[in-house]
């Protein structure tokens, strides 16, 4: 289930667009207000309504917006969105901002919806990774989410994952989870590249182990070798082609940068359809 933050902060969205003010936007009477619609020109799970409601509130929280469909829908390309009224100038000020939000993380949402229903059946979540849009972490988080996925860790600071340079500091896997148990209590998970450091790991025993850029064969002996306790990770180059066969091995979890990183923006126009004194 997807959570909203607990705190919008579309300030820096908007500073960076307006700046001292649209010097545009103020060729249009203060007093002239303007109804628009927003329509999608492609098929997308529609994600992101807080983050677009909050940047036309900032502007003006006269501004009527009706959504004609729900947060975490499917819809067709075509679709009405919503429909909105209020000041011109705050709309058209608005505009730009909001439609980065919106299209970005329904893009973010889509996707993820595209890999969870690609192992929809085999009992394997769908995760992200920090690989986000800087400013962007909590939002594209919750889209992942919208769209079916599941969280990994959202920063640094609220779990433990061990990699590769980290084992060579320490010293060995062992050291390293040690280390781990005796400061911290949230999960802790190792990323692991041969079945000879698999073996280390489920020695140490973390909560989890990821699979680096294992051959589905090795992941199969992974699963085979677990003992059950241990959450086992897959990671590395997965794709919608060949995310099923990975999920069928048996692993628990399937992370993908993909769902944040390589997100194409889904395609929205807002089109003034009325504008008027007041």
């Amino acid at each position: 289930m997807a959570i909203l933050p607990e705190k919008i902060d579309i300030s820096v969205f908007l500073e960076e667009d307006v700046g001292t003010g649209d010097v545009t936007a103020n060729l249009i009477d203060v007093e002239t207000v303007a109804s628009a619609a927003i329509i999608t020109r492609e098929p997308m799970v529609l994600c992101g309504l807080a983050w677009f409601d909050a940047v036309f509130k900032e502007l003006s929280p006269q501004i009527i917006i009706q959504w004609q469909r729900e947060e975490g829908e499917f819809v067709e390309a075509n679709t009405l969105l919503c429909e909105m009224k209020g000041n011109a100038r705050a709309l058209l000020t608005g505009e730009r901002t909001a439609l980065n939000l919106l299209q970005t993380l329904s893009a973010t949402a889509t996707v993820s919806k595209q890999y969870a229903e690609a192992v929809a059946g085999t009992g394997c979540k769908v995760l992200d990774t920090r690989k986000t849009i800087p400013g962007l972490r909590l939002a594209q988080k919750y889209a992942v989410a919208c769209g079916g996925g599941f969280n990994h860790r959202v920063g640094l600071y609220d779990a433990v994952l061990i990699k590769e340079n980290h084992i060579a500091a320490a010293g060995s896997i062992e050291k390293a989870v040690k280390r781990a148990r005796e400061q911290t209590d949230v999960t802790v998970e190792v990323e692991v590249e041969s079945i000879e450091e698999l073996k280390q790991a489920f020695a140490a025993k973390p909560d989890r182990v990821m699979l680096d850029n294992f051959s589905l064969d090795d992941m199969g002996l992974a699963v085979a070798l677990n003992n059950g306790d241990i959450d086992l990770e897959a990671s590395g180059d997965v794709s919608l082609e060949n995310i099923r066969s990975i999920a069928e091995t048996g692993v628990d979890y399937i992370s993908i940068g993909a769902l944040t990183k390589h997100i194409k923006a889904i395609n929205l126009s807002m089109r003034v359809e009325l504008m008027e004194k007041a």
